[in-house]
């Protein structure tokens, strides 16, 4: 079984920086709060990527915390060693009409856990409240990953919140490439893996109408839109 120390080895503030705030992610440019869990979804880092301390609420959206592990939790719990799922592809399938209708009513956040501990101390990576522990939760768009180790075998996943929707997807996509865990081996879409080097979005398809339900994608995000594209790098959407 991997541990938290194999994500750490590869989880450093060079491969964040290099992921946050870059050209062609879209959004808002906000702070972004990352989080990473084993495999067996117990917590091991949670990064503010604008800083820490107890104001951090004020530059940052604070619920994303909350739900950037989230994010990891459920790309982590619906991921296999040779099928990986992401929080994307989840969004469209618990729709009403999807075939997982609520799905992200199932394993609550425990509260008591999420929430325990200092703020002064929120995305302090190691040393947030929750590492150690299993919040829990299910969130169904963009931005968690299942992390895939040189063997092919999942090792965790990571879980991105702070911006659109959109946006936090591209930056957990650069990230996972920057930690050399992206190896992921299958997933909704045939051959995906086979993509070229430093292609961003196998575990997202992008809708241009909006019509998703009971699909394995999310639409773009308008707020990301520059003269209203459908897709591309002005939407923060990142395709082939």
């Amino acid at each position: 079984m991997a541990t938290c120390n194999d994500i750490y080895s590869a989880w450093n503030n060079n491969a964040i920086t290099s992921s946050v705030g870059v050209t062609g992610n879209g959004g808002y440019g906000l702070p972004m709060w990352i989080a990473a869990v084993d495999e067996t979804g117990k917590v091991c880092a949670v990064v503010n990527s604008g800083g820490s301390g107890a104001d951090i609420g004020n530059k940052s959206w604070l619920g994303s915390r909350v739900i950037s592990i989230q994010k990891a939790t459920a790309a982590n719990s619906f991921s296999l060693d040779a099928f990986s799922i992401s929080t994307a592809n989840l969004y469209g399938l618990t729709m009403p009409g999807g075939s997982l209708y609520g799905l992200q009513m199932s394993n609550p956040v425990d509260a008591n856990v999420a929430y325990a501990g200092s703020p002064e101390n929120y995305g302090q990576g190691g040393n947030d409240p929750a590492v150690g522990k299993r919040i829990g939760g299910i969130n169904v768009f963009g931005g968690g990953l299942a992390l895939y180790n040189n063997q092919g075998k999942k090792v965790g996943a990571i879980g991105v919140s702070g911006d659109t929707s959109c946006t936090d997807h591209a930056v957990a996509w650069r990230l996972r490439t920057a930690m050399g865990l992206n190896n992921v081996p299958g997933g909704f879409i045939s051959g995906y893996a086979q993509k070229p080097a430093g292609s961003l979005g196998d575990e997202m398809i992008i809708s241009t109408n909006g019509n998703v339900t009971n699909a394995y994608k999310q639409p773009s995000c308008a707020h990301n839109a520059i003269s209203n594209p459908t897709a591309g790098s002005a939407t923060g959407v990142i395709i082939e």
